[in-house]
């Protein structure tokens, strides 16, 4: 294999084999410390090369020794992948699946080494992001790069799944939970209560290069129309970059003020740009944002990201059954169609200058 047959799907991918020809699925994340001693570390990792100080790395550690210094994307992701096992061997589909991370063990050069030793040719990969960007998407695509490119011309291919932010699935396990935490208000308040949905915050430059935007208020209409919610927003968390570069605005902390003076008195949080509950949906929702709304006498519920839901594993396995067979129907609910498998080579740029090494999913 020449190293020009390494290059990701954007960058003139041309693949040696059949378009319906996996033979393993790779789920391709962020990863996150799993004891105190791995927080330093990996926040070198995810911030090398772009000079960030000290104190901003032991700022952040705080956040991880709210919670022992284990971030539970690692083991979140482990568990889906046991109930995709499950949801796939239950549809006839015999693959393995390997599990590798953009900054923590395991690492995906690693995973592909142990692919290439058993003999894997041609992987399909599920990213933790339902949604198009820089951070979501395209990097992970370079992170494949660069990780086939240290294993040598042994590396299999790796093409990626549709991004899903308006697959039924999706949106059937946001509503769900949002359902659920509703019920956890007196049955007289659920009708006032408002929905804010929330999103990583990433800079305006990286936005105005990508779908994000439009995705994501695309994926909280669908779920707000499938509530029945009227009240709703698109607000934003985690936002983290120097005072001068603009980011996604309103936070979510800014936003329950402004709700609590409209006469609102309960918010349902829903973190609708997350895969799965890990430290950011910890720390800034269950820690910050509570304390916020107990601050201005606001009830606040957050509910659950999709995680495991039955419906949002049904949906990783239609979107591998869907390229291992042309045959099966692409399913989208909503204004937009099923987004493209092959990304467009200027897909996703990173925007102007250097993203920071805060934007977009984490850990």
């Amino acid at each position: 294999m020449s190293p020009a047959s390494l290059k990701p799907p954007a960058d003139g991918f041309d693949s040696r084999f059949p378009d319906t020809h996996f033979d393993a699925i790779l789920v391709v994340s962020f990863g996150g410390p799993e004891g105190m001693d791995d927080v330093i570390p990996f926040l070198e990792n995810v911030t090398r090369g772009r000079n960030i100080p000290r104190e901003r790395l032991e700022e952040v550690a705080h956040h991880y020794e709210v919670f022992g210094g284990v971030s539970p994307i690692n083991a979140q992701n482990r568990a889906l992948i046991a109930a995709l096992r499950v949801e796939l061997d239950r549809h006839g589909i015999d693959l393995p699946i390997y599990f590798g991370n953009r900054n923590w063990d395991p690492f995906l050069t690693d995973s592909l080494h142990e692919m290439t030793r058993a003999g894997i040719e041609r992987a399909l990969a599920y990213f933790t992001s339902a949604y198009s960007s820089y951070s979501g998407c395209r990097q992970y695509r370079e992170n494949l790069h660069d990780a086939q490119q240290a294993v040598g011309p042994g590396a299999p291919e790796v093409l990626k799944i549709r991004m899903f932010y308006n697959h039924p699935g999706w949106v059937e396990a946001n509503a769900d939970h949002v359902r659920a935490a509703l019920a956890q208000l007196p049955a007289e308040r659920q009708a006032g209560a408002h929905v804010a949905f929330t999103a990583h915050s990433i800079p305006l430059a990286m936005a105005q290069a990508c779908r994000y935007e439009d995705q994501l208020e695309e994926s909280c209409r669908l779920v707000a129309e499938a509530v029945g919610a009227t009240d709703t927003a698109l607000v934003y968390q985690s936002c983290s970059g120097p005072p001068h570069v603009p980011w996604l605005e309103p936070d979510v902390l800014d936003h329950l003020g402004v709700v609590k003076e409209r006469g609102v008195e309960d918010v349902i949080v829903s973190p609708i740009g997350f895969v799965s509950d890990h430290l950011e949906v910890l720390y800034d929702l269950d820690v910050e944002a509570v304390e916020r709304a107990a601050e201005l006498g606001l009830g606040l519920v957050r509910a659950s990201t999709a995680s495991t839901h039955p419906a949002f594993v049904s949906m990783i396995r239609e979107l591998i059954q869907e390229r291992l067979d042309p045959r099966t129907e692409r399913r989208a609910l909503g204004r937009f169609a099923p987004s493209h498998d092959v990304c467009p080579v200027d897909c996703c740029l990173p925007g102007t200058g250097q993203p920071s090494p805060w934007a977009g999913p984490s850990s």
